[in-house]
C-alpha cells in the first residue's frame, strides 16, 4: 500500500482482516505513521518503490492530483513489473492514469469506496454495505469484485468517461452537506442554542431519508411555500448575525426554488416575490 492516509491505512487494514498478507505500507508524514502502526501493526514501513517492488497486489492510496506522477515514478525507477496488479482508489480517476504502468503488462483497476473516512479502526464497520465505484477491464473485473467483497461493498460498474461525474456527484452530496451542517451550527450558535447537534440530528435524519427516498418531493420550508418575507428576514437575520453563512444560504435557496418552479409547485407571483428576498434583482443589475 502507497498511502497510509484516511483511506489507505483504513482498506489495508479491511484487506489483512480478510486475510490478505499486507506486505508494506508508504507512510511519509508523522500522522500517517501513526495511522499505519494502529491500523497495520507489524507491517514494514517503505518507500514507494520498496513497496511496489514487494507485492503482488499495488493499492495506491494518494491524493488525485499526485496519482499519474506517481505512477510514473514507479515505471521510470523499475519499480513495477507484467503482470502486478495496480489497484488506485481515486474517486475522479479511471484507469487513464496508470497508462504508464499498463504499458508494461501491469493491470489496471480504479476502485473507490463512497464513504467518508475517519481512519480510525471505526470505519471498518462502515465499509459494510458500502458502494465501489470500479472501472477496470475485463481481466480484472474478477480482482477488482474479489477485492471489494473482501472490503465488505458492493460493486457499481463506472465507464471511463463517467468517472469525474460520479466523484463529483459524491462530493457535492458528501462534502458540501458537511459545509452546510457546520454553517447550520454555527448560526444555532449565535443564536444561544446550547446543544445544536441535538436540535439539528433528528431535523437533518429526516430531510436525508426523504430525499434519498423521495428526492425533490422531500423538500418543505419557506422557499417551496413561496414565504418571501422569511427569506427576507433570514437574510436579515444571517448578514447580522453568521455573515459567512449568507452566499451559501442565497445560492441553495435560488436552487431549491429553480426546482419547485420547474416541477410546478410554486407560481410566478410567488417565485418572484422569493427571487427579491434573495436579491437576486440586485445582482442582476450589478451584471449589466
Amino acid at each position: 500500500m502507497v498511502g497510509a492516509g484516511r483511506v489507505g491505512a483504513v482498506l489495508g487494514a479491511a484487506l489483512r482482516d480478510a486475510g490478505h498478507d499486507v506486505v508494506a505500507v508508504s507512510a511519509d508524514s508523522p500522522v500517517s505513521r501513526a495511522r499505519a502502526a494502529a491500523l497495520l501493526p507489524g507491517v514494514a514501513v517503505r518507500p514507494p518503490a520498496a513497496v511496489a517492488e514487494a507485492c503482488d497486489v499495488l493499492l495506491l492510496a494518494v491524493p488525485d492530483d499526485a496519482l499519474e506522477g506517481l505512477v510514473e515514478v514507479l515505471v521510470t525507477g523499475g519499480s513495477l513489473r507484467e503482470g502486478q496488479y495496480v489497484v488506485h482508489t481515486s474517486g475522479r480517476h479511471g484507469l487513464a492514469p496508470l497508462a504508464a504502468a499498463t504499458a508494461l503488462g501491469t493491470r489496471a483497476v480504479a476502485l473507490h469506496p463512497a464513504l467518508t473516512f475517519s481512519g480510525t479502526a471505526a470505519d471498518l464497520t462502515r465499509l459494510a454495505g458500502c458502494a465501489v465505484g470500479v472501472t477496470a477491464g475485463p481481466g480484472e473485473q474478477r480482482l477488482a469484485a474479489d477485492l471489494v467483497a473482501d472490503l465488505g461493498g458492493t460493486v457499481v460498474d463506472l465507464a471511463e468517461e463517467h468517472r469525474t461525474l460520479y466523484h463529483a456527484a459524491l462530493a457535492h452530496g458528501a462534502n458540501h452537506l458537511v459545509t452546510v451542517v457546520a454553517q447550520a451550527r454555527e448560526a444555532l450558535v449565535a443564536a444561544g442554542v446550547r446543544d445544536p447537534a441535538a436540535v439539528l440530528r433528528p431535523l437533518l435524519e429526516a430531510a436525508l431519508d426523504g430525499a434519498l427516498g423521495r428526492g425533490d418531493a422531500a423538500l418543505t420550508g419557506p422557499v417551496v411555500r413561496g414565504d418571501a418575507g422569511t427569506v427576507a428576514g433570514h437574510r436579515q437575520e444571517l448578514a447580522r448575525h453568521a455573515p459567512q453563512v449568507l452566499t451559501a444560504y442565497d445560492a441553495l435557496a435560488g436552487a431549491t426554488l429553480d426546482r419547485v418552479v420547474a416541477d410546478g409547485r410554486l407560481d410566478a407571483v410567488r417565485a418572484a416575490g422569493v427571487r427579491r428576498a434573495l436579491g437576486a434583482h440586485e445582482r442582476q443589475e450589478a451584471r449589466r
